[in-house]
């Protein structure tokens, strides 16, 4: 369970959109002592990502590829409220807790890969907040407006501060015109209050097309003219981890080349949720776990750095 929500460092959901500046570390070990070497850590606290193009091996891809279109067509799944559908057309466009619904996911989840860099940069045992699968069929599936994730896990989570990540997992090649993630570098620097109130069960709506918790337009602007825009782009089985502050997003795909990706979010043990603080209740489990239980890694992964 939550406990007392401490004092907000992150005001947002306000009557007049506001920014404030980063209160914590977004590296919070010391350089060098992980699987990550300083420089790949500095690049991580510089522009809030990083990306590794060959994480995982063919072999693993289809593995999780498979996985994912078992799930993507069990009809008990797709009658689960995990199963998100597309704002129009009724088409699946996110699987929610992946790695509590199949061994597979659970195993990915804890792959050594992953949780030994989650480890290194939020310095201490690390938990699942949320795993989910993003599908980008092509001809039309529907992009990801520009969000923080921490806005949202704050104001309807808990979450105290954005000491958490996300990996993206590449299980199709993530292309310059198939509808990639676009982040901000930079941006998880600075926080962006939103405009607007939560809405009750505000979940039902925002899994499928978010409008409030997002960013003004005229602050969008300034971190771009500021930072500029990245893409980040790869073949199946590129991973990459990005601040759970960075301002990011993706388009629609109007392409022929489906793009999906897998993620699993890890949250410092010692950022725990507490009540949230934005909305008058919690959003369901399957969104943002309260199970703290940390991660422990698999034994039989391969090691590969």
């Amino acid at each position: 369970m939550g406990g007392a929500n401490p004092a907000d460092r992150y005001p947002t959901r306000l009557a007049v959109a506001a920014e404030s500046p980063r209160r914590e570390p977004v590296v919070w070990t010391k350089w060098g002592s992980g699987p990550l070497d300083s420089d790949a850590l500095a690049a991580y606290d510089r522009d809030g990502f990083l990306v590794f193009g060959d994480l995982f091996n063919d072999d693993e891809v289809e593995r999780y590829r498979a996985e994912a279109d078992r799930l993507c067509t069990d009809a008990a799944m797709l009658a689960d409220e995990r199963a998100v559908v597309e704002p129009t057309g009724g088409e699946l466009r996110s699987i929610f807790e992946v790695h509590a619904v199949s061994p597979v996911f659970a195993d990915l989840a804890a792959d050594p890969r992953l949780l030994e860099r989650a480890r290194q940069i939020l310095g201490s045992e690390v938990y699942i907040h949320q795993s989910r699968i993003n599908l980008k069929p092509g001809f039309g599936a529907a992009g990801f407006y520009w969000h923080s994730d921490f806005e949202t896990w704050h104001a309807e989570d808990g979450m105290p501060a954005p000491r958490a990540l996300s990996f993206s997992i590449a299980l199709t090649n993530n292309l310059e015109v198939n509808g990639p993630l676009m982040i901000i570098p930079g941006s998880h620097r600075t926080f962006v209050g939103c405009e607007g109130e939560t809405p009750p069960e505000h979940f039902r709506s925002s899994l499928r097309r978010q409008e409030i918790g997002t960013p003004s337009a005229s602050a969008l602007a300034g971190l771009a003219e500021r930072f500029g825009i990245s893409q980040v782009t790869g073949r199946a089985g590129a991973a990459t981890v990005f601040d759970s502050n960075c301002m990011h997003g993706s388009s629609d795909n109007i392409t022929p080349y489906p793009r999906r990706n897998v993620f699993i979010v890890y949250n410092s043990m010692e950022n725990s949720l507490v009540e949230p603080f934005c909305s008058a209740a919690r959003r369901p489990e399957f969104i943002a776990s309260r199970d703290f239980t940390p991660v422990r890694a698999r034994r039989h992964a391969a090691a590969h750095d």
